[in-house]
């Protein structure tokens, strides 16, 4: 082509001001697409067989696909294999999808093709339709910037779309999860500094134990989170290697050697992210373990919240006909029955979230299992699933931090009266007595309905300066979290 004749980038607006329908063309012929939509004919097919639940395709995995496409025009402009002014712009579209400018054009469903191949081809149309707007030529033509020729050069959905849900994901787990997930980690922790030296009784099994402090209580809900996300970036680390460059089945055929470390390596750059390419791809492609194993990180903290949840909306029940050893702040009202009624409903939602995260685990796992050959062909439902997990949960933690946790306050005359009244406090004369004594006294003030002091200076086997100088909740609570 001559200079003269190369196409120049031209500052056009996004957007196509257009009524009606326009004729696009795939492979299999000609088919009406919407005018005012990038997409081509291969997308407008999809929306018509796959048109199931109203699912959409979420929006991370195009502004993902954005940075994999821009990756690859680069990589090829490099080699040679793209013109300079093709690349120039495949990327300026690839950058408007990264920054979400184009998410009206990605309309695809979840259940389509397992393989990911729709979404991946509505990338393409859209990058396509948009460069050749950028480049002054007509819609749906396919020139001078082709779908399949161009912007999907060297790759195929079978390496692309895997190496989308990786991006996604890892960006969804830095920007979104784990912040939030230090947020609550660090409010929990500074109640739980604050509160190190108010006793309470302990319960196991649900029932009377001996004292711990409040502050050791929290500071065991503190340490969950954290061991959490420590997981959770543990199972990130295997979604850094990239399956791009594999292409069709792993091998990498119709892509030039060193394509899969040059793009990963583009990719990084891009992200800011330490991703690679996949040492075998045939791992990478035949099976998506490293997505189950992340959904598995994600599964461990909603054990946790679910945990913390029940455990603060039990300890605030009441108030006055349970624990009510705390009180949470009233959001709103609790019922439209009963008058002045309010309900720990953070507790509740996080409780719910944790509820759905482990059914789309358990969705993610059955998909995980179902890689045949070289592919594993149910993607969509994985990547909807785990990025699902991360929104909730992220969002979850957010309003369970800020509505929640932050206002939440002790009820220090009811803790003060549970530890007064516990007769488990017997177990530091244990010791002294024996097992089978103390467990003598402590079930006769139960019978009697006595003090634990009572049935002890009663049973004869302890006298007052004793009682006195063992019994002291104080001394029962060790030093610190690491016990004896």
């Amino acid at each position: 082509m001559h200079v003269s004749d190369i196409p120049r980038l031209r500052a056009i607006p996004i957007g196509i001001e257009a009524t009606g329908t326009r004729e696009e063309f795939d492979s299999m012929g000609m088919v009406s697409v919407p005018a005012n939509r990038y997409w081509g004919a291969q997308t407008e097919r999809s929306l018509h067989h796959f048109n199931i639940g109203g699912d959409k395709m979420p929006v991370e995995v195009y502004h993902a696909y954005g940075f994999v496409k821009k990756a690859c025009a680069l990589v090829n402009a490099t080699a040679g294999r793209l013109p300079g002014w093709k690349r120039d712009a495949i990327v300026q579209a690839a950058d408007e999808a990264i920054g979400g400018k184009l998410d009206i054009h990605f309309p695809l469903y979840v259940w389509q093709t397992g393989s990911g191949t729709q979404s991946n081809m509505n990338v393409n149309e859209v990058l396509s339709n948009r460069a050749i707007q950028l480049l002054g030529g007509e819609l749906g033509t396919q020139q001078p910037v082709g779908p399949n020729d161009d912007v999907n050069m060297g790759q195929s959905s079978n390496d692309t779309f895997p190496t989308a849900m990786h991006v996604a994901t890892v960006m969804a787990i830095d920007e979104q999860l784990v912040p939030a997930v230090n947020a609550l980690i660090g409010v929990i922790e500074r109640k739980a500094d604050d509160w190190m030296a108010v006793v309470k009784i302990g319960r196991t099994h649900l029932e009377d134990a001996v004292p711990l402090t409040v502050g050791q209580e929290w500071h065991g809900w503190a340490g969950q989170l954290r061991a959490c996300i420590d997981d959770i970036q543990q199972t990130r680390s295997g979604l850094y290697a990239l399956a791009v460059g594999g292409t069709a089945v792993g091998t990498g055929l119709n892509a030039p050697p060193g394509f899969s470390v040059d793009v990963a390596a583009r990719i990084a750059e891009l992200t800011g992210k330490p991703f690679v390419t996949a040492p075998n791809k045939f791992t990478a492609q035949g099976s998506l373990d490293a997505m189950v194993r992340a959904s598995a990180g994600l599964r461990g903290l909603a054990v946790a919240l679910m945990k913390i949840a029940n455990d603060m909306r039990w300890l605030a029940s009441g108030p006055r006909c349970g624990l009510g050893e705390l009180k949470l702040p009233d959001n709103e009202p609790g019922s439209s029955i009963m008058p002045g009624k309010v309900n720990p409903t953070q507790c509740e939602a996080m409780v719910m979230i944790a509820i759905q995260v482990l059914g789309n685990d358990s969705a993610v796992a059955i998909a995980g299992s179902q890689g045949n050959f070289e592919l594993n062909a149910m993607r969509p439902v994985i990547i909807n699933n785990i990025l699902h997990s991360i929104r909730i949960l992220a969002d979850g933690c957010d309003r369970f931090r800020e509505f929640s946790v932050e206002g939440t306050q002790l009820v220090p005359e009811k803790i003060a009266q549970y530890v007064a009244g516990s007769v488990m406090l017997v177990t530091a004369l244990s010791p002294l007595i024996g097992y089978q004594n103390a467990a003598h006294i402590a079930e006769k003030a139960v019978a009697d309905g006595t003090t634990l002091k009572e049935a002890a200076l009663a049973s004869g086997l302890v006298d007052q300066a004793t009682f006195d100088k063992t019994i002291r909740p104080i001394d029962m609570v060790g030093h610190g979290l690491a016990g004896a």
